[in-house]
């Protein structure tokens, strides 16, 4: 391993130990499966029970902007004001997605002076193409149009809105900018002194289509725990080569970067004594495929759950595709994260809403630190996700830590995935 990579590690490492006390834990006063979740994890965590933020919130999955700021974020900001928490760990009947920012009267005057100016350049490009105008021309006017479209993305806050728990990473921070996404800097590859510019919380939530599945995350973890995780490695790549030297796809954050990351993935878990499973066609498995799965990630079946898998108790599964979140409660949805659930899972990842392939976690990373067993479910998770303020959720318990008693790889077989992906990262 590089001595570079070896520091970016060592460094990334610091400051983590996570603990019961380091948890704070946020339930809806308004929902009352939610305080009986929360103290469910209390008691069985050993969480202290001053960790404990019960808030005044919507019953929905949805909050908009403005409750998100003064129901949510201002109210938990000031009750753990005097302490110092690494995590926050929302539960059932908590909302899951914080709607865009909205524009105000000054903004909706510029928008409608750039719509105006949008609407010209189309025309230009709509009269130079009948007229057959020269490539060269023609190709300008297209170019100014996508130059506008994109002004435009900002100016409306087109993608303001995120997972509420991927906002929260933020909760301390000063103001930021709300359009798209922050870079991580709980990120392994952040460098110490972006990680030590403002401080940066650990996020995960216990949810699911039922109150009881949100509180079978963390007595299955529990129980895991005790014995170690066994069971197979199953990875669902598409067979989508990689090129380093592609310009497009140089920082590996392409469809070809990403699924050379699930092959790294099996070729990680290859050593162990967990069987892997890899698939490298572009068809995804078909419906019970394997058993006995302990870790699983594929792609791309978008909002269309594939039973291709049983699994073990204590199982962590993730499916790669746009729309795998936007709900974990709703029983007859067919989108990944609630039937992986329901499934028995003990955790997923997924967004609720677009995120680009970028808004998922490597999974080569992802799994290879939580494998070491030196780091829990949360902080393997805020090691390998690029983004905050951005639609990923992690489902789980953050102290989990299904490999600590037997660890199945060491620290240094872990490298920024793809290899020789050049990721530019403050």
């Amino acid at each position: 391993m590089r001595l570079a990579t070896i520091l970016v590690l060592a460094v990334a490492s610091s400051g983590f130990a996570l603990e019961p006390k380091d948890v704070i834990v946020i339930a809806n006063k308004n929902v009352p499966a939610s305080r009986d979740v929360a103290e469910h994890y209390l008691a069985k965590r050993k969480v202290p029970k001053e960790n404990l933020v019960l808030l005044d919130l919507p019953a929905g999955e949805d909050i908009s902007r403005a409750d998100y700021d003064s129901k949510l974020a201002a109210p938990l900001r000031e009750a753990i004001k005097d302490r110092n928490p690494k995590a926050l760990l929302a539960v059932y009947g908590v909302p899951l997605r914080v709607g865009g920012q909205i524009l105000t009267d000054d903004e909706k005057k510029r928008l409608a002076e750039h719509d105006k100016t949008l609407d010209a350049a189309r025309r230009k490009v709509t009269e130079l193409e009948k007229a057959k105008a020269d490539e060269k021309e023609l190709a300008e006017a297209r170019g100014q149009v996508q130059r506008l479209q994109q002004f435009r993305r900002l100016y409306a806050h087109e993608e303001s809105h995120a997972c509420v728990d991927s906002e929260l990473m933020l909760l301390l921070w000063r103001p930021y900018p709300l359009d798209r996404w922050v870079m991580n800097p709980l990120n392994f590859r952040a460098s110490e002194k972006y990680r030590a510019a403002q401080p940066t919380l650990m996020t995960a939530r216990l949810d699911g289509p039922t109150p009881e599945i949100a509180k079978r995350l963390v007595d299955d973890a529990i129980a895991v725990e005790a014995k170690g995780l066994r069971g197979s490695v199953v990875v669902d790549a598409r067979g989508i080569p990689w090129n380093p030297k592609n310009a497009a796809d140089a920082n590996g954050t392409g469809y070809g970067g990403y699924d050379e990351s699930f092959r790294e993935m099996a070729k990680l878990f290859g050593p162990t004594d967990l069987p892997v499973k890899l698939d490298d066609a572009d068809k995804v498995l078909a419906p019970g495929s394997h058993k006995d799965v302990a870790l699983y990630s594929g792609w791309y079946s978008h909002a269309n759950f594939v039973d291709c898998c049983e699994y073990v108790p204590g199982a962590i599964a993730w499916h790669l595709a746009s729309s795998e979140a936007v709900t974990l409660r709703n029983k007859d949805s067919k989108v990944w994260c609630p039937n992986l659930l329901k499934k028995g899972v003990a955790a997923t990842i997924g967004p609720v809403a677009e995120p680009y392939t970028v808004g998922f976690p490597k999974p080569a990373e992802f799994f290879g630190f939580l494998a070491t067993g030196e780091y829990t479910l949360v902080e393997s998770y805020s090691r390998s996700a690029l983004f905050c303020s951005w639609m990923a959720v992690l489902v789980g318990d953050p102290l989990y830590n299904p490999f600590a008693k037997n660890p199945k790889l060491k620290l240094s077989a872990i490298e920024p995935s793809p290899k020789g992906a050049k990721v530019a990262f403050p």
